[in-house]
């Protein structure tokens, strides 16, 4: 089976920039015979300062995915952070995404799994992959066998992610479907004065290494300009990069 790819960047800033991605993940899609799911976020609910760039909101956000879901006829994914989100996204998405800090946040399980969609469910910070077995069960019990897991890092303190490749294969025994999130694994949390660092250098070697612990998914953000995104745009693949990096893994 070939690997799954979903990428996109961190938040909605504007149609222009959701365009140029979505374009070059057609491309890619064909040159490839891939299948990339286009992501982005209409609201991040969860940025270090009160004062940091959230998005467009759920009503505006949800139509400028649907633009691009009928425009490119590309697979939407999208997170959700609140249990009544999950009815009006799904009906937009093909993946809805579970945050990391959320993911057992048991009403806001059951309400993603009771709408049908794949779930996919990113490991929190603070968890072990072998941890994740009680999120998986939550929306399997709910009715939806279709479920993701996301290994994203775990942190230390003082800034830091840690990445323990062996989260992979433990979640690989809940979910068939497990993800390497290659660009949130490299962040500097709260590192830059009030909001994420990064290191973006290194993620072609993350990919690489989730591929040698049995990763079949991976999850890239990327943006034309990550250095002036307005979010997560230290740890933001550049979007001219992600041919060379999707090459590396197929």
């Amino acid at each position: 089976m070939k690997p799954i790819f979903i990428a996109g960047p961190c938040v909605i800033e504007n149609m222009d920039i959701l365009d140029e991605v979505a374009k070059e993940i057609v491309r890619l899609n064909k040159k490839y015979d891939l299948d990339i799911i286009f992501k982005s976020s209409f609201d991040k609910a969860n940025r270090t300062s009160i004062s940091s760039y959230r998005g467009p909101g759920m009503k505006k956000g949800l139509q400028m995915l649907e633009d691009i879901k009928s425009k490119y006829e590309l697979k939407i994914l999208t997170d959700i952070h609140e249990s009544y989100q999950a009815e009006p996204v799904g009906k937009v998405v093909d993946v809805l995404q579970i945050p990391a800090f959320l993911c057992r946040q048991t009403d806001l399980l059951v309400s993603a799994a009771k709408n049908g969609k794949i779930v996919n469910i990113k490991k929190a910070q603070f968890l072990s992959g072998d941890d994740m077995r009680y999120p998986v069960q939550k929306v399997k019990e709910s009715g939806n066998a279709q479920v993701w897991l996301t290994e994203r890092g775990n942190v230390y303190g003082y800034n830091n992610l840690a990445v323990d490749f062996r989260n992979l294969v433990d979640m690989r025994k809940y979910a068939e479907t497990v993800i390497m999130d290659c660009t949130h694994s490299v962040q500097r949390p709260g590192a830059a004065g009030g909001k994420t660092g990064g290191n973006r250098e290194f993620i072609p070697a993350m990919a690489l290494a989730a591929k040698a612990f049995g990763a079949n998914g991976y999850f890239f953000e990327v943006h034309p300009d990550p250095d002036n995104a307005l979010s997560d745009g230290p740890n933001m693949l550049f979007l001219s990069n992600l041919e060379n990096v999707i090459t590396s893994i197929i």
